[in-house]
């Protein structure tokens, strides 16, 4: 936090009201945490995306992977599955070579396998989005906001998805990805997106129910 959950609370923004401190890290974080992290997403194509970003994350900064998203998009064809399915030894060799991207094979890779697993899982289940939300947790008190790295949750998803092929989707990674998709509600108790996320959680319907 996704870099910053060891840090405490909130901070004040520009426009006077609180939010989680690890917004205030840099000027980018304050737009993406405002309507973005926490808010509950159902859509396959961006939930298997931010499993990648997630995974590029891993040892680097969420700053890093932000500023390069776009960049990221561009080279995974907007994160489509199917398209990312089909992609081959000559896609791995121009991935390598663009330098708007993280240039590690072994994730430029996973990513790749990830999408034929998850392009299989939606063939099993119907949904992606479907499988994802089975694992919500039960309702996180605000007290309990940014102090885990992993949860139960993280863990069984992670282990899962492992058995079923998929690379770097550790706990703490799945964690990460769980937050900043509305799985649960990580804003912490005075921050001003708190209410706000809840009540998009409340008003989301769950794939596959």
């Amino acid at each position: 936090m996704e870099e910053s959950i060891a840090k405490s609370k909130t901070f004040i923004a520009p426009d006077g009201k609180s939010r989680c401190r690890w917004c205030g890290d840099v000027p980018e974080f304050l737009p993406y945490h405002d309507s973005e992290w926490g808010f509950p997403v159902g859509d396959n194509q961006v939930l298997f995306e931010k499993l990648c970003l997630e995974g590029f994350q891993a040892g680097l900064s969420w700053r890093t992977i932000l500023a390069k998203r776009d960049n990221f998009r561009a080279a995974f064809h907007d994160f489509n599955i199917d398209k990312v399915a089909r992609f081959n030894q000559r896609d791995v060799t121009r991935l390598l070579q663009d330098a708007g991207i993280i240039r590690h094979r072994g994730k430029i890779e996973a990513v790749i396998n990830n999408a034929q697993r998850a392009r299989e899982l939606i063939q099993q289940e119907g949904s992606l989005a479907g499988f994802i939300w089975r694992f919500e947790p039960a309702a996180q008190p605000a007290t309990a906001a940014q102090t885990l790295t992993t949860s139960a949750e993280s863990i069984a998803l992670s282990k899962t998805l492992k058995k079923m092929g998929w690379k770097f989707v550790g706990p703490t990674t799945v964690f990460a990805f769980m937050q900043a998709m509305g799985l649960i509600n990580d804003h912490v108790a005075d921050c001003v997106s708190r209410a706000k996320v809840e009540r998009a959680r409340k008003a989301f319907k769950r794939p596959g129910r």
